[in-house]
């Protein structure tokens, strides 16, 4: 039975807010599934679940066994590097636009109506 306080503004009860508001998350949106710290073994774990990227991980492991080597080890990691690096920057891209987007509107300003 907990009852959230709302002051608009800093008046008369801003002493008052403080209290209520650890019990209660803000009202900060927040779209990017992504920190900087958790980019990189996120998204390499995102990558590995397709099917493709799977394909040319195998041929590199295989490629690594000296008995089964069928190409130069450069030549077999070069298609998977250049499609996780150009996904990665897809993805790098497109959550930079969300942060963006995100700051943007969680600092524009609000209308508060009194009853």
């Amino acid at each position: 039975s907990k009852w959230r306080v709302v002051l608009p503004g800093r008046g008369t009860q801003w002493e008052h807010w403080k209290r209520p508001a650890t019990f209660y998350a803000g009202n900060k949106i927040q779209t990017t599934k992504y920190t900087w710290f958790t980019f990189l073994p996120r998204n390499l774990f995102e990558q590995f679940h397709r099917l493709g990227n799977l394909y040319f991980f195998f041929l590199v492991v295989l490629d690594g066994l000296p008995r089964v080597e069928i190409f130069h080890k450069e030549v077999t990691v070069l298609p998977l590097l250049v499609v996780l690096l150009a996904s990665m920057t897809k993805d790098a891209i497109e959550e930079y636009r969300k942060y963006q987007y995100d700051k943007t509107i969680n600092s524009s300003k609000t209308k508060v109506y009194n009853k």
